[in-house]
């Protein structure tokens, strides 16, 4: 459990969202080529928490790279391999390759000093782990945060407990930041201001599905509540605490699964102009 922060304490949050990601890791590029980083401490989730580890290493590019290119391959997204009982989205295949290719810089992680708490949920009780990340834990950590329940069907172990998606039990953790004693608060969002998330469609296929992790599938089943409330906080913060939201712009046209380069590119784009 991340300690509490002295009040005041500045924090960088930043949202998941799979594909769409791409315009999180634009802005992150455009501070580094800044030198913006004004944080006292940074909270991600699932892709959130992957682009913040590229940008504390200093690797400008590398997760463009991943999600333009190592995440649109056949061997990431095989949907045919998952009607036969595997994974939809093959994290395993994912992470052995990015890390044997275009590794996170650990050893720059280690150095940098600002803390990074990832987020994970938590399969037995459903509810959020916000986990400081080290060079040690760091590549595991960020797999369990970005595990998608159902189209990844492993849950990985941390620290004892089997982990997935952040993104279920607190998909944008700006509640938790001011918690942590921010009370400025700067949040890069994976949708355009104005989102609110729809409930799901289909709750009892949700529950049926994960009838084995009952408090996995209720926590799905409250995400939609959860995520409005972090909205509902953003767009009205309590009077001690000024939140900077980022967002894409209305046209940002991508989605969980885009695999459209030229959708992906201008995503980007769009986030490298935010962070600029």
């Amino acid at each position: 459990m991340p300690e509490t922060t002295q009040p005041s304490s500045h924090a960088l949050v930043v949202e998941g969202g799979a594909m769409r990601g791409i315009f999180a890791s634009g802005v992150l590029d455009g501070f580094l080529d800044r030198q913006y980083q004004p944080f006292d401490f940074c909270l991600g989730v699932s892709a959130g928490s992957t682009n913040l580890a590229a940008f504390l290493a200093g690797q400008r590019g590398r997760n463009y790279r991943v999600i333009t290119d190592y995440s649109c391959r056949p061997e990431f997204m095989r949907f045919g391999n998952f009607l036969k009982g595997g994974h939809w989205l093959d994290l395993d295949w994912l992470w052995e390759i990015t890390i044997r290719e275009i590794r996170l810089d650990l050893e720059t992680f280690g150095r940098q000093g600002l803390p990074l708490h990832v987020v994970t949920t938590a399969v037995a009780d459903g509810g959020p782990r916000y986990i400081t990340a080290t060079p040690d834990n760091l590549e595991e950590l960020l797999k369990a945060s970005c595990s998608v329940p159902l189209l990844y069907r492993d849950y990985p172990v941390i620290n004892g407990e089997a982990m997935t998606d952040g993104g279920v039990a607190d998909s944008i953790p700006v509640i938790k930041a001011y918690e942590m004693g921010a009370r400025d608060i700067t949040v890069i969002l994976s949708h355009p201001n104005g989102y609110c998330k729809g409930r799901s469609k289909a709750p009892w296929l949700i529950r049926r599905l994960l009838k084995d992790q009952p408090a996995l599938a209720a926590a799905i089943s409250q995400r939609t509540e959860n995520y409005n409330r972090s909205m509902d906080f953003i767009r009205n913060p309590p009077a001690d605490c000024r939140i900077h939201p980022i967002a894409p712009p209305p046209h940002f046209a991508v989605g969980r699964l885009t695999r459209d380069s030229k959708k992906l590119h201008a995503g980007y784009e769009m986030g490298l102009l935010a962070g600029s």
